[in-house]
This record gives C-alpha cells, sequence and structure tokens, in this order.
C-alpha cells in the first residue's frame, strides 16, 4: 500500500490510496467465497458455481462492491496513520480504479486539525464565584435528606393542606361539556408540584375526603391540545384520600443512621464541607467555561465543516445511547418530540462548535507552556477507571488499547491547560445591579487618579513586549508570576 496527500483549502486534504492488485485479487476471493452460497447457476448445485462462471453471468465485476468495501476498511485506517496528519474527520471515500489485474486505487477526502492562532491566555478576566455556604445551605441539605427518610401515613382526620399526596377522581368541563382526556380515576396527585394547570393544585387545599369540589381555571395560551388553549374549565373533583409525609427528628440519632457519625454536630459539620467541596468544584467550572470561551473569542479558528459535521453526530449518537439506557429508542424519542434527526444535528451544531474550539485552544496552550503528562498521572486516571468498574488495572490497560491510553494522556494534558489558564486568570467582582451599587462605582472611579497617556502607552509596550517572550515551562512561569 501507498498513500499520496494533496492539501486542499480549508484544512482539508485528499489522501489517494494505492493497494496493490494482488491485494484486490484475496478480496475479490473472499468476495467470492462469502457469496458462492447463495449463487446458484443452471447445471451447478448451490454454492458449487466456479467462480469465473459466476462473473461470466453476472458481469466481471459481481464482486467488485463487498472487494473494495473489505479493502477500504482495510486499508484506510492504515493510511490515515503512515499519511503523519491530524485527521479530525470521518473520510469521503471514491473509488478511483477497480478492476482485476490492476491495484485498487481509492482516494479519501478529510478533515485536518485547523490552525489556531492563540490569543492572550494569560490574566483572562473571569467573575468571581460565591462560595460561601450558608446556614440557610445546610439547612435546605439536611432538609433533603429528611425528606428522603420521611414515612408516609395516611390522613383521616383533616383536609388538604400543601405537600400532601392525594387520590383523587376528577373530570373536567368546558362550556358545560367533558372533553375527551379531561377524566381521570384515582389519580396519585402531590398537592405542590406543579403537575396540573396552574392555580388547580391550591383549590384542592382546604378540600376533604369523599367531598366533592368545583375547581376552576384556564388552560394557558400554549397548551399543547389546541382545541383547549386559552379555555375556561371546570373540574369537579373529589378527593378519595390523604397521604402526608411525617419526618424523622433531627437528633443525633438520625445522624447516625444517614450518615457515619454519631452526633448531629458531627452531622451538620460534614453537610457544609460537602457543601464546599460542591460550591468549589461549581465555581472552578464556571471560571474554566468563562476562561476558555473568552479565550476562543481572542482567537482565531476556522473550522472545516466535515469536523463539524463528526462532532456533531457524536453528541447525537450520545444522545441516543443516554436514551437507550432509559429503555428509549432514537426512533421513540423523536416521534414523541416530533422533530427529527436533521433538526436534531442542527440543533446540537453551536455545542459541536464550541466543543471543537475548546478542545483547540487548550491543546494550543499545552504546547505553548510545554505542559506534559506523567505515566504517574495516566496510571492515577486508569487506577480510577479500576476502582470505578471493580476491574484490575492491566485489564482496563488491555481494554483501552494504545490508541486510547494516548488519547486519555492528551485529554490529562487539556485538562492542565484549563486549570493553568484558571489560575492565572484575574478575578473580577460580579457586576452590581442596585442604583446605590452603581453610585458606588461612579464615586470609586471619580477619586482613582487619572492615567496620562504616555503611561498608557508605556504600559502597552510593557505589555507587548511580555507577550513577545519566548515561551517557558508551565512550573518557571506559574514561579515566576508568583
Amino acid at each position: 500500500m501507498s498513500v499520496q496527500v494533496e492539501k486542499l483549502e480549508k484544512s482539508m486534504a485528499k489522501l489517494t490510496i494505492e493497494v496493490a492488485a494482488e491485494e484486490l485479487e484475496k478480496a475479490i476471493q473472499n468476495a467470492y467465497n462469502k457469496d458462492k452460497n447463495k449463487i446458484q447457476l443452471p447445471g451447478f448445485r448451490k454454492g458449487k458455481a466456479p467462480r469465473k462462471m459466476i462473473e461470466r453471468m453476472y458481469g466481471v465485476g459481481v464482486f467488485y462492491e463487498d472487494a473494495a468495501n473489505e479493502l477500504i476498511n482495510n486499508e484506510y485506517p492504515k493510511a490515515a496513520e503512515e499519511s503523519g496528519e491530524s485527521i479530525v474527520s470521518n473520510p469521503k471515500i471514491e473509488v478511483v480504479q477497480i478492476e482485476s489485474g490492476k491495484p485498487f486505487i481509492f482516494t479519501a477526502e478529510v478533515a485536518l486539525k485547523p490552525p489556531v492562532g492563540l490569543g492572550k491566555y494569560k490574566g483572562i478576566k473571569v467573575t468571581k464565584q460565591d462560595t460561601e455556604v450558608t446556614d440557610a445551605d445546610i439547612d435546605a441539605e439536611i432538609k433533603t435528606e429528611l425528606n428522603k427518610n420521611a414515612r408516609v401515613v395516611d390522613v383521616t382526620d383533616r383536609a388538604v393542606k400543601m405537600d400532601d399526596q392525594i387520590t383523587l377522581d376528577f373530570e373536567g368541563f368546558v362550556d358545560d361539556k367533558a372533553f375527551e382526556g379531561g377524566k381521570g380515576t384515582d389519580y396519585p396527585l402531590t398537592i405542590g408540584s406543579g403537575s396540573f394547570i396552574p392555580g388547580f393544585e391550591d383549590q384542592l387545599v382546604g378540600a376533604e375526603i369523599g367531598k366533592e369540589v368545583s375547581v376552576n381555571v384556564s388552560f394557558p395560551e400554549e397548551y399543547q391540545e389546541k382545541s383547549l388553549a386559552g379555555k375556561a374549565a371546570t373540574f369537579k373533583c373529589t378527593v378519595k384520600g390523604i397521604k402526608e409525609k411525617q419526618l424523622p427528628e433531627l437528633n443525633d440519632e438520625f445522624a447516625s443512621n444517614v450518615s457515619e457519625f454519631e452526633t448531629l454536630a458531627e452531622y451538620k459539620e460534614s453537610v457544609k464541607k460537602k457543601l464546599e467541596d460542591r460550591k468549589n468544584a461549581e465555581a472552578k467550572a464556571k471560571k474554566e467555561d468563562e476562561a476558555v470561551k473568552a479565550l476562543i473569542d481572542d482567537s482565531e479558528i476556522e473550522l472545516p465543516e466535515p469536523m463539524v459535521e463528526t462532532q456533531q453526530r457524536q453528541i447525537v449518537n450520545d444522545f441516543a445511547q443516554r436514551m437507550q439506557y432509559q429503555g428509549l429508542t432514537m426512533e421513540q424519542y423523536l416521534q414523541y418530540t416530533g422533530t427529527t434527526a436533521e433538526k436534531m444535528l442542527e440543533q446540537v451544531r453551536p455545542q459541536a462548535e464550541e466543543r471543537i474550539k475548546s478542545r483547540l485552544v487548550l491543546e494550543e496552550v499545552a504546547k505553548a507552556e510545554n505542559i506534559e503528562v506523567s505515566d504517574d498521572e495516566v496510571n492515577a486516571e486508569v487506577q480510577k477507571m479500576a476502582d470505578q468498574y471493580q476491574m484490575e488495572v492491566e485489564k482496563v490497560k488491555e481494554i483501552l488499547g494504545e490508541s486510547q491510553l494516548k488519547t486519555l494522556r492528551e485529554d490529562l494534558a487539556v485538562q492542565k491547560a484549563a486549570d493553568f489558564i484558571v489560575e492565572n486568570a484575574k478575578e473580577t467582582a460580579a457586576k452590581k445591579t442596585t442604583k446605590k451599587a452603581e453610585k458606588a462605582d461612579d464615586e470609586e472611579a471619580e477619586e482613582k487618579p487619572k492615567r496620562t497617556r504616555k503611561t498608557a502607552a508605556k504600559k502597552a509596550d510593557a505589555e507587548e513586549a511580555t507577550e513577545e517572550k519566548p515561551k517557558r515551562t508551565r512550573k518557571t512561569t506559574k514561579k515566576t508570576e508568583e
């Protein structure tokens, strides 16, 4: 096999791949062996017709398509690697020559990783995130845990209250006529859940078991059933049963039941620590998103169309897999939502472009800062996978293979680059919206001394000179800036 690379415009390339005639002959013979049992010719038992007779009957190219597919599947990956190019899309294949006794020639048009004009990645301004954990935050988290451990008990001695779980019979009328789909029997409803039309559940508060009540509501203008949209309706409702949650008492016993701690004080402290970790992680993620977006905006990248299309399909395929885990096929999802695969691809296009650009700029930062990933760091990540799936480390490495391990190393370098730009970002306070705050900002601005044009120009020259300095390693850069 030989491969020639022709560079095209907009980060595209055409690979011309030539496979020896002997390999084509083998592929044609393989196609014959695979299909001969399906072919019957007069005078021959099924599966016993010689290849030459079949080719004479159906044409010399009867096995060409299967042979070509076999060779393309086998030879393209080798050619892509041999080309030495960074291919970032699926190939567009075209057969140039296929004829017995001659080399098999095909072309593969592919997108290459585009060049990146990297913008300023140090000192990016990001919004300072609030990571304070308040007593209200802790109480809300504990309340969630209390609700998880609540008992549900029947209530017979009072009317419906907010948050009750009720069993309901109802029938809806518009202009005194019952409408289709407006009737329910033994319907489970949690009051305050917002499951029904706005205002419906509120009017059931105070309803007593076995007594019919009328609920008057209006369907929203954008209601899915067009014949009911915007219309006033009356529902005749009968509450058949009431259940309420009984929360456990918040004490040391509860703490020991839901955690590893023996006292409520220790449990609350652990909840606070968990919330702090969560808020810090969320703040870091927000700053990272903000910094990367700013870097993308300040960089120059022209994405080849096939690269975007490949990413779009990957996003949709990932979504389809998640749907399968929930027992829903992609066809069912499209039917239920009234959309099409083409519309979905178009909807995810902005996400695909942002994902690609994020990766590209962070890879460039990793190169610029000589960010490397050690074997120990790769092994630590593999160990996490092994722990997660309860497998031996060596087995995980075997499953991943060299290609996936290389990708894992690249992913870790990209994450290090993201951490680097966040560490070197400049935090700014969130914008104040009150008039009092705006006035304070104005007064602060007036108090600041005016900077002369000469001083400003001098600073600009200094920044330009700094950007022209040779790149240093991440460790050295960080130490110098500190």
